[in-house]
């Protein structure tokens, strides 16, 4: 076990939950709905707040998984509360917090409507078996974006971004855990099980394309400014971001390759001695309810990990947003369901010397 580890007898303080009706909850920005006339205002948490009586602290504090692990971490380690009753955080992040055992099991009992509602294709990582410490708040794809219009022709595979009329025009995700599992799906990779074998492989793909200058540069979020200026053709992308940029320039798409594309999640997790774990279940739950879930998905636009929220949507008098219902970056048809796959994490054993062979590749 790490050092760090903390056993399952430690984890858990008191819970006053019944006596103190609040929660503190720490998520990243416009990450939920919000008024339109009161950007402060996010109008399902106060519907939660009314139905329940239970006052929501909500933080807008996390910027990057590991900054954030680098903030709590120091708490957690020492058997100290973190303050926060609810953390979101990216799932490959997740898989670090629930082998430290920095998280708690949450009673399903407290949740039905996660038991009936979530995703099946979320329901098991690897890193959490049966999802007992980990509930993903939205969902993602990482698959290829591009501009149809300049490119003059469809992107299928994901060897199509090393085409030639492609050169110089190619941006892929500087982060590891973001860019990996993409890539080694193109070489027909099952990445719920790939092996060091496999990820030497991808490395080893990627340096050739940078050596041939196929790559025009390594990028964060910031892939979109190259995309919607024209300097990149052709990219690694997120679905959600698409989806909001394909509302100015419906000529950039987002594509699932034929050989299939990395489904994640970002996730709440209930961090060790929170004193107000019984509310925090309640309020998870409360977002998997379908109506809930739907006026979620009209504001955020990732993958909604509730599908039967799609019915919900599909009966909306607003036109817009009954088309959300048939948008399948939000709710993907089962034609592309069955090319999805949730990567299995890099185990901590394995991250030094991955993360130093990657590293160097992007030049970090």
């Amino acid at each position: 076990m790490p050092a760090a580890y903390v056993a399952p007898g430690d984890r858990a303080v008191p819970d006053e939950s019944a006596v103190d009706k609040r929660l503190t909850w720490a998520n990243w920005p416009l990450y939920i709905d919000t008024d339109d006339d009161h950007p402060d205002r996010r109008p399902t948490l106060r519907a939660f707040e009314r139905r329940t009586g239970i006052s929501v602290d909500y933080v807008e504090e996390i910027n990057d998984n590991d900054e954030f692990f680098g903030k709590i971490s120091p708490a957690l380690m020492n058997h100290q509360s973190t303050g926060r009753d609810l953390i979101v955080i990216s799932d490959w992040m997740c898989a670090r917090y629930v082998r430290l055992g920095w998280v708690q099991e949450m009673d399903r009992a407290h949740q039905p409507n996660v038991a009936e509602h979530l995703d099946p294709l979320l329901r098991s990582p690897a890193f959490d078996k049966g999802r007992r410490f980990t509930v993903p708040w939205q969902s993602g794809i990482t698959g290829i974006a591009y501009n149809h219009r300049k490119l003059g022709r469809e992107i299928r595979a994901v060897s199509d971004l090393w085409a030639k009329d492609l050169k110089g025009r190619v941006t892929l995700l500087s982060g590891l855990d973001e860019a990996y599992a993409l890539l080694m799906q193109g070489n027909g990779v099952d990445i719920t099980r790939w092996t060091a074998d496999d990820f030497h492989r991808m490395c080893e793909q990627v340096e050739r394309q940078v050596h041939r200058g196929q790559i025009r540069r390594f990028t964060g979020n910031d892939y979109t400014k190259d995309l919607v200026s024209g300097d990149v053709l052709a990219c690694q992308a997120y679905s959600g971001d698409v989806i909001q940029l394909q509302a100015d320039n419906p000529d950039i798409r987002f594509v699932v390759p034929e050989e299939g594309a990395e489904l994640w999640s970002d996730s709440l997790m209930i961090p060790d001695r929170a004193r107000h774990k019984a509310n925090a279940e309640r309020l998870i739950d409360y977002y998997y309810e379908p109506e809930v879930a739907a006026r979620l998905a009209t504001w955020v636009t990732y993958v909604c990990p509730v599908p039967a929220a799609r019915d919900v949507l599909a009966d909306a008098k607003d036109k817009d947003t009954a088309a959300l219902a048939d948008n399948p970056l939000v709710f993907p048809d089962s034609g592309m369901r069955g090319r999805l796959a949730v990567a299995r994490d890099i185990r901590a054993a394995e991250r030094t010397e991955f993360a130093q062979r990657w590293n160097g590749i992007v030049g970090l």
